[in-house]
C-alpha cells in the first residue's frame, strides 16, 4: 500500500465517515487469560466516547511507511489453502459475527504475544464505497466498487493514579479514584490490503509501534511471513558493518558523507513525487564509500559484511538508516545535533594531543538562552 492509500483509508475513522457499527474484542490479564470480552455498538455510545475510539483504532494505520506500517504478501499457496490465510478470509467474510472464528484469533495473540502490561485486542469491521477520483485527483464522481476490510489493535491497558480534583458542586478539593487506562496500539494489522485503490486478498498491511521490536512470533502466528528487519535494529546494525569495515578509515568526513547522500538521495526521490517508497541497495552505498574515499579493500570488505547482516539482495529503508532533519555528534559527556545541510559546520581535530569536536559559530551563540561572546 502506499502512503495516499494508507491516508485514504485513515480518513475513515470519523463518526461520519465510516461504517463501523460496533467494536468486539477481549481483555487479557497479565496472566494471558481472557477475563473479559465485548460487543459494543458505536451508534449506543456517546459521540465524543464514540469518536475517541476511532481514534485509537486509527493509530494502527499511523507511523512511516516500512518503519511502524509494514507490507505483509501471501503466497497464492497460502491464499489457496492455508489455515492462516482462511482464519483472517473468514473473518472478513463473516463481518466478525462469528465467535468461533474471533476466539481462533485471539488465542493467536494471545499464545505469542509478550506484553508488560493487560491489553485489549479490539476488532472493528469497515465497509468503503470506494469513489473514483476526477483527473485534478481531489473531486470524487462515481463509486467504483467496494472494499470490505476489517482491523485489528492490540491496545496495553494502565492502571492510573488516585488524582486530587477540584469538586465544584461541593466547592472541596476531593481524591478521584484510580481508573484504567486505554493505551495505544502496541501492534496490529488490516486485512486485506488496499492495492491501486482495490481489494488486495494477497496481501495485509501490519502495524508496530516500536521500531526495535516487532513481535515477530505474533507475525509467523497470524501471517506465517517473515518482517524485515526492524527499523531501529536495521540501523544499528549498517552502523556496526560500516564502523567494522571502514575501521580506522571510519572518520567523521567519510560518515558525514554518508549521511549527507542518503539524505540527497531521500530528498530527490521526495521531489520526484513517486508513490513507492524509497530504498537502498548495498551498491548504491558501495558507489557511496567509494564517492568518499574508502580505499577499495574496505569497500570490498563492507560488501561482505553487507551480505552477511541483510542479505546480498535485501533492500534498505534510508530513513531508517538517515534522519534527514538531523546528524547527530554524540560523546559519552554530551550530544550534538546540526541541522541538515549543515553537518560541514562540524568537524574533529587534534589540538596538542588532545582530540576536540569542532562546530563552526559565525552567528549568535546562546547557552541556556544567554547570547555570548566569542
Amino acid at each position: 500500500m502506499t502512503d495516499k492509500e494508507i491516508a485514504e483509508i485513515r480518513r475513515r475513522f470519523r463518526t461520519d465517515k465510516s461504517n463501523i457499527s460496533h467494536v468486539r474484542g477481549c481483555y487479557v490479564n497479565e496472566k494471558k487469560e481472557i477475563i473479559s470480552e465485548f460487543d459494543q455498538s458505536l451508534g449506543m455510545m456517546p459521540e465524543d466516547d464514540a469518536e475517541e475510539m476511532l481514534k485509537v483504532l486509527k493509530k494502527t494505520l499511523s507511523g512511516a511507511k516500512g518503519r511502524n506500517l509494514i507490507d505483509i504478501e501471501f503466497s497464492t499457496q497460502q491464499v489457496m489453502e492455508s489455515e492462516e490465510h482462511k482464519l483472517l478470509a473468514d473473518l472478513r467474510h463473516s463481518k466478525l459475527a462469528d465467535d468461533e472464528t474471533a476466539h481462533k484469533l485471539y488465542d493467536k495473540i494471545i499464545g505469542t504475544l509478550e506484553l508488560d502490561a493487560s491489553y485489549l485486542i479490539l476488532l472493528a469491521y469497515d465497509c468503503y464505497d470506494v469513489f473514483s477520483k476526477s483527473a485534478d485527483g481531489e473531486t470524487e464522481t462515481e463509486s467504483t466498487s467496494v472494499f470490505n476490510y476489517f482491523l485489528c489493535s492490540v491496545c496495553p491497558v494502565k492502571t492510573g493514579k488516585a488524582t486530587l480534583s477540584y469538586y465544584l458542586p461541593g466547592k472541596c478539593f476531593r481524591t478521584v479514584a484510580a481508573d484504567t487506562v486505554l493505551g495505544a496500539p502496541e501492534l496490529g494489522f488490516m486485512y486485506p490490503a488496499f492495492d491501486d485503490r482495490t481489494t488486495n486478498i494477497y496481501g495485509a498491511l501490519y502495524y508496530t509501534k516500536k521500531l526495535n521490536d516487532s513481535h515477530d512470533e505474533t507475525v509467523d502466528a497470524l501471517f506465517r511471513s517473515k518482517l524485515p528487519m526492524p527499523a531501529a535494529v536495521e540501523k544499528e546494525t549498517f552502523a556496526q558493518i560500516l564502523e567494522e569495515a571502514v575501521a580506522d578509515d571510519c572518520s567523521m568526513r567519510v560518515v558525514r558523507t554518508v549521511h549527507s547522500q542518503i539524505c540527497g538521495m531521500i530528498e530527490e526521490h521526495k521531489a520526484q513525487k513517486v508513490e513507492e517508497p524509497p530504498v537502498l541497495t548495498k551498491s548504491d552505498v558501495v558507489e557511496i564509500l567509494r564517492y568518499s574515499g574508502v580505499a577499495d579493500e574496505k569497500v570490498d570488505t563492507f560488501s561482505e559484511k553487507y551480505d552477511e547482516a541483510f542479505g546480498e539482495n535485501t533492500r534498505l529503508n534510508p530513513h531508517n538508516i538517515a534522519d534527514v532533519k538531523t546528524l547527530s555528534v554524540k560523546t559519552p559527556e554530551a550530544t550534538v545535533k546540526v541541522a541538515a545541510g549543515h553537518g560541514s559546520a562540524v568537524e574533529t581535530r587534534v589540538i596538542d594531543g588532545v582530540k576536540y569536536i569542532l562546530i563552526r559559530a559565525d552567528g549568535e551563540v546562546e547557552v541556556n538562552g544567554v547570547n555570548i561572546h566569542i
